[in-house]
């Protein structure tokens, strides 16, 4: 497989990231910053965007390191909107939005890297290009989507409640 200790610790901690974006997911329907879960998801996506910076198999700054700077962007957004938004019914929507977001783009190189090495000697596709890759994040893309407005509609019911509640 060819990975540096660099390589190695990235992979780890970004299999944590999944593990815990998907236990939020199932638990609460959304990454949950107040959650165990959500902090896990924060800190270990934090830690993988930043190691990825330092990864490169084709050689200086390229498509992954936008996609580490971006998704680092995205999670910080959403935990500034969650601790110092607390009082906003709005800010939970793009809270919402954007960890699901972070994840699907943090889903993105991980396909790719995933089945151009899995299983090692007769990897699930040859390079980027391959079909099956496209196919993946392809339906990886309707699930967000899904998730997006499932997140929505359920945010809306949150909300409802909440004001409802303090009338």
């Amino acid at each position: 497989m060819n990975l540096s200790g660099l390589g190695i610790f990235h992979t780890i901690i970004g299999i944590s990231a999944i593990v815990a974006a998907v236990t939020g997911f199932v638990k609460y329907g959304k990454i949950n910053l107040a959650a165990g879960s959500g902090k896990v998801y924060f800190y270990t996506t934090l830690v993988t965007s930043v190691t990825a910076l330092g990864i490169s198999k084709h050689g200086g700054f390229n498509a992954g390191h936008v996609f580490s700077l971006f998704i680092i962007l995205l999670i910080a957004v959403a935990y500034f909107l969650y601790s110092k938004r607390k009082g906003s019914s709005k800010a939970r929507y793009f809270e919402n939005f954007l960890l699901s977001f972070s994840f699907f783009l943090s889903l993105v190189p991980t396909v790719n890297e995933t089945f151009t090495r899995v299983p090692v000697g007769h990897p699930l596709a040859k390079d980027i290009k391959d079909p099956l890759i496209g196919q993946t994040l392809l339906f990886l893309f309707v699930v967000f989507i899904a998730g997006s407005v499932f997140q929505f509609i359920r945010q809306r019911k949150i909300n409802s409640k909440k004001l409802l509640s303090e009338n």
